[in-house]
């Protein structure tokens, strides 16, 4: 019998481990994938990832068994046969060398929920505040809703990779940090459907849609083919882009105070004492640019106030309020400059040198730029003041005068900042595409603020980034829901052009799109924030149009909106659909909210009497009435409802 030498037989066993573990097949997948994941009932489920070239993966879930082989990058997808809602069970990713084990896997309905900060607005959060909060998330425990949050990132290529914490049941800790739209959302869902849930955030305030639609979309759109292409060419290393972030950024500020008509070399012609400013436009603040004649302008505003002070006071006077402007601001008195921020939606305070406010004539100036959406003062009318420290305070927000100094569409240096989020495609590139192609049920969408003041272009570019959404999941044409936007800024006396009411209208336009559907929030805003705290019945107004029109139950999920109208003697007879049991108003006041002009184009407001479903409208000034608007305004006089005590959307029409 041979004798065995134990000692290099152990010694070979331990290298022969070695080799075994050195040539493991490393398996690397998005983290969509793990403990606590939703899968989407009744449709193929992929699962897809990386490992090395040509390996052979398979995938275990439930009763079926599915194989695939790596392509020669490693890449890999198998996809399941559908499943039935339900759970937990295990999902088994296997190379021939390793294995993975995902627990608590669940089969349910799983929505996106994308958009900016209305989307993005957590249940508890230091720059907002949910009504009721504190007590939503005490109460937030559902396990049967799961929560997952897509990191914010940018990218100027497409990227398969994306950063999370992963899948995260519903307690009242997971969802302090979670969209408040999205959670109100998936509990009206689970409270309906009594099945798993799966909410994925993929959302980033203040940011513009142009941003979340590829590349390849873009190109297609006139407005944004070149921008797109430009964006393609970048190189992909971080330290280069942000050298020449950094130059471009010098030419742009060398090249907008060259057009700047306020600057001429290192003078600010705006801010001097003695300027003849009597052709300005005049404005009350706060207010913004986008509602007054000067219209939609990114770039340089001019704002000029001249004021008497008394000699006591002016001896006093120690700072200077004004409210936050939108976005940045560079602020001088008496030719001397007292203050600069870029800091958004905050109110500054600026302090003054003792003996700069003169006694008697004083020119308040702040060069106010917007580099996109709508631009102006946000706040309130008492945030305008010069103040001193024993009680003096001498109002300033009337009367301003206002010019443009530049507009941007006159600037050719563009720079390209590596990780600014408002730039063409960057944010499908590094939010969305890394989803693809996993399977779910919709899309919930909140988002339009940032492209207020482009709204006709808004039209074409917004169901592009829906179609967009489709064809690169190579989808049917899943449900898309989105939220018009809310009420916001000062009310308005008369009827007035309003660019928050033209993007409104861009939305509304959108349900033109198939499996499109829109909750009306007109009536949930808030005059002074532009993070209204009502967002219980946001999601809510959503999860009535999931639930009628996705999961076909049988109630009511929108509130009236426009069908017909006709003319009948000096009376618009305007005809609506969705009335249910009738229409009727909020507030038990007669119906308000409706202007109509005839062919000269000018509005007055009208008198509007409820017939069935009808709104039968008239006007002494308005002999014979060709156009209607309703709700036309950034915050509307309006209180048109169904008995569902749904909104009716804002809208405008002609014979």
């Amino acid at each position: 019998m041979r004798k065995i030498n134990y000692i290099k037989w152990i010694l070979f066993c331990a290298f022969l481990c070695t080799e075994i573990i050195s040539q493991a097949q490393e398996i690397s997948i998005s983290p969509l994938f793990g403990d606590g994941m939703v899968l989407q009932r009744d449709k193929s489920i992929p699962v897809f990832g990386k490992t090395d070239p040509n390996a052979k993966i398979s995938i275990t879930f439930r009763s079926q068994t599915a194989t695939a082989l790596a392509d020669s990058e490693g890449k890999w997808q198998v996809n399941l046969k559908p499943e039935v809602y339900g759970g937990p069970d295990e999902l088994i990713i296997k190379t021939e060398s390793m294995q993975l084990v995902f627990n608590d896997v669940y089969v349910g309905e799983v929505w996106i929920c994308s958009g900016q900060s209305n989307m993005e607005m957590p249940m508890l959060s230091n720059w907002a505040h949910v009504n009721n909060a504190e007590k939503e998330v005490a109460e937030a425990n559902d396990s049967n809703i799961h929560l997952f949050v897509v990191e914010r990132n940018t990218s100027f290529h497409p990227l398969q990779e994306m950063t999370s914490t992963g899948w995260k049941v519903c307690t009242s800790q997971a969802v302090a940090d979670f969209s408040a739209v999205a959670y109100f959302f998936g509990r009206n869902l689970s409270n309906s459907l009594n099945m798993p849930i799966g909410l994925i955030q993929t959302a980033w305030g203040g940011t513009v849609a142009e941003a979340w639609t590829s590349g390849e979309t873009l190109k297609t759109l006139a407005d944004f083919k070149e921008s797109a292409i430009a964006i393609e060419k970048l190189p992909t290393d971080k330290k280069e882009l942000e050298k020449k972030y950094q130059k471009d950024l010098e030419a742009l500020f060398i090249e907008t105070a060259q057009l700047d008509k306020g600057i001429e070399g290192k003078d600010t012609l705006y801010s001097v004492l003695d300027l003849d400013d009597s052709d300005w436009m005049e404005m009350n603040l706060p207010g913004m640019i986008e509602s007054t004649k000067i219209g939609s302008v990114d770039g340089a505003i001019w704002f000029r106030k001249t004021l008497e002070v008394t000699k006591e006071n002016a001896q006093k006077i120690n700072s200077l309020h004004i409210a936050a402007p939108d976005d940045s601001d560079e602020t001088w008195l008496n030719g001397v400059k007292v203050g600069e921020s870029a800091e958004w939606d905050v109110p500054r305070i600026y302090s003054l040198p003792k003996g700069l406010v003169k006694a008697g004539k004083n020119t308040i100036a702040v060069r106010l730029t917007d580099w996109r959406g709508a631009g102006g003062f946000m706040g309130e009318a008492s945030h305008f003041a010069l103040t001193s420290e024993d009680g003096v305070r001498i109002e300033l927000a009337n009367q301003w005068k206002v010019k443009v100094g530049y507009d941007m569409r006159d600037v050719k240096t563009r720079p390209v900042q590596p990780n600014e989020p408002n730039q063409p495609s960057v944010l499908y590139n590094a939010m969305i595409n890394p989803l693809i192609p996993y399977a779910f049920k919709g899309v919930i969408w909140y988002q339009g603020e940032s492209n207020v003041g482009r709204a006709e272009q808004y039209k074409e570019l917004f169901p592009a980034m829906i179609s967009d959404w489709r064809t690169q999941w190579g989808a049917d044409e899943f449900p898309f829901l989105f939220v018009q936007l809310a009420t916001y800024l000062k009310r308005n006396e008369q009827p007035v052009e309003d660019s928050w009411s033209e993007l409104r209208e861009a939305q509304r336009n959108t349900l033109q799109l198939k499996n499109t559907g829109m909750a009306v929030a007109v009536d949930i805003g808030d005059a002074d924030n532009i993070h209204p705290g009502n967002k219980q019945d946001v999601g809510k107004r959503l999860a009535l149009w999931a639930r009628n029109k996705v999961y076909a139950e049988n109630i009511p999920y929108c509130g009236p909106s426009y069908k017909s109208m006709q003319l009948k003697e000096s009376s618009l007879v305007v005809e609506f659909d969705h009335c249910y049991q009738g229409l009727k108003t909020s507030d038990q006041r007669e119906v308000t909210g409706f202007a109509i002009a005839g062919k000269d184009g000018v509005y007055h407001w009208a008198k509007a009497k409820i017939d069935g479903n009808n709104i039968v409208l008239s006007s002494d000034q308005v002999i014979q009435p060709v156009f209607v608007r309703y709700a036309w305004s950034s915050n509307p006089d309006c209180n048109l409802i169904n008995s569902a005590e749904l909104p009716a959307s804002p809208f405008q029409a002609n014979l």
